[in-house]
């Protein structure tokens, strides 16, 4: 009789267990995975801050981080979208499957902030000799996501799923004349052998303190595109600007005029435009009026009617204002595909919250909506995505003045390391998982 009541508790728990899904919950030590690669994700870091390369150009980066995933015994991918690479793993148990990202891409910025691992590279960037410059952070997404990736992998038997890595090129976008960037990663395939369930990336943010994580469900970053602008006269001496066509002049009014549309003729209560000019490139001598004066900016909008109306005011702008002068324009607005806006999908931002509140509690904070724009929007548009800021700004220094992403003085509290990996592993395996 007890044997046969052993047999039936024996069956009961058989049945029980089959009917579990596969990616049931299982517990997970982030701290102990994690403590093991915080040396090396900051000396990663900082290798990469000291060899900065442009989009396309991340030669040397890209080749670390192959050599890196090989060792974990990954299968990688080299050479996607020129320099991108890719490598999956697989973990012990059945289960779910998702993508990491991280960019590899510095900006052509000279570096001021004085470190002692400070770049001093230089490159060409639009035929000019510039500084180069991880002054996005970039070095530390791709430093943290190494160091995510052989967490994983040295604990792969205890995943339930598989994961994707993207090391990503070109995210501020390609040289001129080139594709690139996380559109052109998903032109050659990269969702199509690999089609995860969701995608989740981070960014190191000047403006939170350290410590700290910012979120937002739905709309987070701005839809962003490029503007040219060619405002065409006739060149003259600068002593007689009455016997040609100045078009400088007619291009200050171009970008001056060009304000109002955002003041004047956008509804600013429904959502935020930017209008931005980022250069004026136009003569060569005091006393020579030039034929052509060149404007290139960028616009954001998280709408897209108040886009599409943007793009029409700033080429009329610029038509008729270069006409009252004289002048004329050749106008491409925009003049490549920009990227759209970020989304993090509401469904996936409430399952993954909790993942965050973990590692950092009360300092995950609420962000507003931001201007600033990410290519991680495409990876969005395929699958489910949650995109999430970690502070870089150090405790005690106010965020909203300090040198901002992009800045020459752009400075990293390093402390954004160990929470940025954290935070992404416990993200990542909770939702592999399959708890909150």
């Amino acid at each position: 009789m007890r044997r046969a009541t052993m047999r039936l508790k024996f069956l009961a728990l058989a049945v029980a267990t089959a009917m579990l899904p596969p990616t049931a919950a299982y517990a997970v030590d982030v701290e102990a995975w994690a403590k093991p690669v915080d040396a090396k994700v900051l000396e990663w870091r900082r290798d990469f801050h000291q060899f900065p390369e442009l989009g396309n150009r991340e030669f040397r980066t890209s080749k670390r981080v192959a050599e890196h995933l090989r060792g974990l015994g990954l299968e990688v991918t080299t050479g996607v979208a020129h320099t991108g690479v890719i490598a999956v793993l697989k973990g012990g148990k059945p289960g779910k499957r998702i993508a990491l990202r991280a960019d590899m891409d510095a900006l052509p910025v000279t570096e001021s902030s004085g470190l002692p691992f400070q770049s001093k590279q230089t490159a060409e960037f639009r035929g000019e000799k510039v500084g180069v410059m991880h002054a996005c952070g970039h070095d530390s997404h791709t430093a943290i996501l190494m160091g995510v990736a052989e967490a994983m992998a040295k604990n792969k038997a205890d995943i339930a799923g598989e994961v994707l890595f993207i090391f990503q090129p070109a995210e501020e976008g390609p040289p001129d004349g080139e594709t690139g960037g996380a559109s052109q990663m998903l032109a050659e395939g990269i969702f199509k052998s690999f089609k995860p369930e969701a995608v989740f990336g981070l960014h190191v943010f000047s403006t939170l303190n350290a410590g700290q994580i910012g979120y937002r469900s739905g709309p987070l970053m701005a839809a962003s595109d490029r503007f040219n602008i060619v405002v065409k006269g006739r060149q003259t001496h600068g002593s007689r600007p009455w016997g040609g066509v100045d078009p400088i002049v007619a291009a200050a009014e171009i970008v001056t005029s060009a304000q109002s549309i955002v003041s004047r003729r956008q509804n600013l209560t429904k959502q935020p435009v930017v209008v931005s000019f980022g250069a004026i490139k136009g003569g060569i001598r005091y006393n020579i009026i030039p034929d052509s004066v060149e404007l290139i900016g960028t616009i954001r909008t998280f709408d897209d009617d108040m886009r599409a109306q943007v793009f029409k005011d700033l080429a009329n702008v610029a038509e008729h204002v270069a006409a009252a002068h004289g002048a004329t324009v050749v106008s491409k607005i925009p003049d490549t595909i920009g990227n759209p806006v970020t989304v993090n999908d509401p469904a996936l931002t409430a399952k993954v919250l909790p993942s965050l509140q973990k590692v950092a509690g009360k300092d995950v904070v609420e962000m507003t909506l931001t201007t600033g724009a990410e290519d991680f929007a495409y990876y969005a548009k395929e699958v489910p995505g949650f995109f999430f800021f970690v502070g870089a700004t150090p405790k005690g220094q106010d965020p909203n003045t300090a040198p901002s992403n992009h800045s020459p003085q752009f400075f990293l509290d390093e402390s954004a390391l160990p929470l940025g990996t954290r935070a992404l592993l416990q993200v990542s395996l909770d939702y592999l998982a399959g708890t909150p």
